[in-house]
């Protein structure tokens, strides 16, 4: 699976994992030259607080198109370390 936004390949990976129809990337597989932490937050009832990065591409930035959770409740903890997108991010094989 590929995340891509502007033409570029954001995450690649072929061990994401699927929740609510969002592919969740390894953190590891997500390209760091293109995130950048932000200071939204979202809570989920299963799953808990979630955090955003920015995703940056040349002079471009897609804010809050990226999301984790880094200490997911006990129900969702198969993706602790891995992100997910949105916001215009196409997610394909």
């Amino acid at each position: 699976m590929k995340a891509i936004w502007n033409n570029t390949v954001i995450a690649e990976s072929s061990d994401t994992i699927v929740v609510e129809s969002n592919h969740y990337f390894p953190r590891p597989s997500v390209k760091d030259e293109h995130i950048q932490e932000c200071d939204r937050t979202t809570t989920c009832p299963w799953k808990g607080t979630a955090n955003y990065f920015d995703i940056v591409v040349g002079n471009d930035t897609n804010h809050a198109a990226a999301w984790y959770y880094s200490t997911p409740l006990d129900a969702a903890k198969n993706i602790k370390d891995h992100v997910a997108f949105w916001r215009g991010v196409t997610v394909v094989e």
